[in-house]
């Protein structure tokens, strides 16, 4: 299958319009204590949505060591290469990172690809001398920039084809401050002016930013100090050229020295952000070379507005292992990127022998959803969760058990009580290991006559892993569990369904005198903010049913 074509199935499309008719969220119930989730899909990265447990933990997981995916092995590459970025682009990989063959020559920005993500190649695109040849993979090459050349792709609906792709990187020596480069192809660039257009903060990191879709601006996030401490600042613009001024994150917990941040939004449940911090500790020195002193791994943070950030998980999500080469200043930095490589895993990429001749990057692999989970051991547990507002007919999981092992869910009203016929004594235990799978009651598993009302569910788990679950309309499973398909209509239900009754037909009609002028704006808001949505991911919308793909347009 295509990883860059998003499959939407009739019953997706069909949930979407049907839901446009209910009234908005704060016209339902008028319970401020009710979380509306809609159909999006629920991670255990965090407790907003947990009341309580007994006999089941959170537990990070980190990601399984894969294989070394590109040595910095090239001339003009060497044992400094830093500041990776990995993002999918269609039906390839690009792949983004600094070259710095010598202490004599000035650092370049350098590109490699992938159909896989697995494995990668350097394109010989003959854009830059190195050494009088162009038979290299350099894509900038002017002094200044590539020190932290971080591009993205950018999803902004309307952006010039000639802007296509942006990048943030440092400004020339002896100015501080961030450079917007633009380019229409990823190869390409040029810098959007010469003057700096984010000028507060400290820079010497991997500086990033990208479209934020659900807030309709650019977000960068970037280095600054605090109190003598490396920390993360957040700025917005609407252009990419003028910008807030920097805010630093919220962030629980002592302050901890930050070096990258590597912020994404999560590309299953866009109402996620995750975090990947390097994590430096400049106290320490346990190598006698290289004489730097401090020592890095990496971290894990999740957001649900982009500002305040939740460490539920202290720990360090990767270590620097028993390889001695990683016990330096600057190794196990992860890239900026987490992208869907096969069925059922998501990756990322991190520095492996920082300043040794045997500096490469490795690829992490992580299952979808499963940076953490709702674990209980043999004895079992539960987890309940907060009421809770859904849109669907159907409860999903993403789970693993023992073959003695098993999932089970009560249904219950506000107060705890159990909802007849959804209640413990009527479940079903669930074993096995899936992505994605129905969960059933004795009496089936349609819960829609719940939908719209508030509920808490009760997981019990018994030698269990429980990583997600989401509501969804029957059919809505979809092609490839890396799609965001199922998550574009979320923020289409929020913004509309007080207005769009009457948008699936709308189109069908020529303005007269029997048609509502509303009727007219409602289904061009519809029609608008679907495209927005499907451009935000660089996704293609496709239905099987001409009436319906004739809507979605």
């Amino acid at each position: 299958m295509r990883r860059h074509e998003t499959a939407v199935s009739v019953a997706f499309v069909a949930a979407v319009l049907g839901a446009l008719s209910a009234p908005p969220p704060d016209a339902r119930a008028g319970q401020p204590d009710v979380i509306d989730i809609g159909a999006r899909r629920e991670l255990f990265v965090d407790r907003q949505l947990i009341d309580r447990l007994a006999g089941v933990e959170l537990r990070l997981h980190p990601p399984q060591r894969a294989e070394t995916v590109l040595r910095f092995d090239q001339p003009w590459e060497g044992p400094t290469c830093a500041y990776v970025t990995v993002f999918q682009d269609g039906d390839r990989f690009r792949m983004y990172y600094r070259g710095s063959g010598s202490a004599a020559a000035p650092e370049i920005t350098c590109y490699a690809e992938s159909t896989d993500g697995i494995v990668w190649t350097r394109p010989a695109l003959g854009l830059f001398e190195w050494n009088g040849s162009k038979d290299n993979n350099i894509v900038w090459h002017h002094g200044y920039g590539s020190h932290n050349f971080t591009p993205f792709k950018d999803a902004r609906p309307g952006v010039p084809d000639g802007q296509r792709y942006k990048a943030l990187g440092s400004a020339a020596r002896g100015t501080r401050g961030l450079v917007a480069f633009v380019s229409p192809d990823g190869l390409h660039w040029q810098p959007l002016r010469d003057e700096p257009v984010l000028t507060k903060g400290a820079f010497d990191s991997q500086n990033l930013a990208f479209w934020d879709a659900r807030r309709e601006k650019y977000v960068a996030y970037y280095r600054i100090f605090t109190d003598g401490v490396r920390a993360i600042a957040t700025a917005e613009s609407d252009d990419f050229v003028t910008w807030t001024d920097p805010v630093p994150i919220e962030l629980d917990g002592p302050a901890e020295h930050f070096y990258t941040n590597a912020t994404t939004p999560y590309f299953r449940g866009p109402h996620y952000y995750f975090a990947f911090p390097k994590r430096f500790v400049p106290g320490r020195k346990r190598l006698a070379e290289p004489s730097e002193s401090g020592i890095s791994d990496a971290v894990f943070l999740s957001s649900r507005d982009g500002r305040r950030f939740d460490r539920t998980f202290p720990e360090a999500l990767l270590r620097p292992g028993p390889d001695e080469r990683n016990w330096g200043d600057r190794s196990t930095m992860v890239a900026w990127g987490l992208v869907p490589t096969a069925a059922g895993e998501m990756s990322i990429y991190f520095s492996q022998h920082y300043r040794h001749g045997s500096h490469h990057l490795s690829r992490g692999v992580f299952r979808v959803d499963g940076i953490a989970s709702a674990r209980a051991g043999a004895a079992g547990g539960e987890l309940v969760t907060r009421p809770i507002r859904f849109d669907g007919e159907r409860l999903r999981l993403n789970y693993a058990t023992s073959a003695a092992g098993s999932v089970q869910v009560e249904l219950q009203t506000p107060d705890g009580q159990p909802i007849a016929g959804f209640a413990l004594a009527d479940s079903e235990p669930l074993y096995g290991d899936a992505l994605d799978e129905p969960y059933s009651w004795k009496s089936g598993a349609d819960v829609s006559k719940l939908a719209g009302q508030p509920v808490r569910l009760r997981f019990i788990l018994k030698d269990a892993d429980l990583y997600a679950y989401r509501f969804a309309a029957p059919g809505t499973e979809l092609s490839e569990p890396g799609s965001v398909a199922d998550e574009l209509g979320l923020k289409l239900l929020h913004q509309l369904r007080d207005e769009m009754a009457t948008a699936s037909d709308a189109r069908h009609h020529r303005p007269d005198e029997t048609t509502p002028h509303s009727t007219y704006r409602n289904s061009f808001a519809f029609n608008s903010a679907w495209q927005r949505s499907a451009s935000a991911v660089g996704g293609t919308l496709s239905c099987e049913s001409p009436s319906l793909a004739a809507a979605a347009r």
